[in-house]
């Protein structure tokens, strides 16, 4: 049995201890670390509208033009995502 040791994806101190389950049943995990931001994480999303590399690409193809809905088609996911983290980039760029 090889035990793959758990790293916060947030600030990478392996520092983390389980907290409980997902409505999918998928192990959910907590940052000791008191300087993260990150409250809890799972390994492994089920939706892709919560992996970073898709939130990166929602704001890359607002850059580049693209609308919501054409958006959301491209990177399967709800269009709601995409105005949720549309806000977010844009609230946190303003300040």
């Amino acid at each position: 049995m090889v035990l793959e040791p758990v790293c916060c994806p947030t600030c990478h101190t392996p520092d983390v201890v389980k907290n409980g389950k997902s409505d999918e049943g998928k192990q959910r995990y907590r940052c000791r670390n008191t300087q993260c931001s990150r409250a809890s994480f799972i390994r492994d999303y089920t939706y892709r509208g919560y992996l970073p590399e898709v939130k990166r690409q929602i704001s890359d193809m607002a850059m580049n033009g693209s609308g919501i809905r054409d958006t959301a088609r491209v990177l399967k996911v709800s269009p709601t995502t995409v105005i949720e983290e549309l806000k977010k980039t844009s609230a946190s760029g303003a300040g």
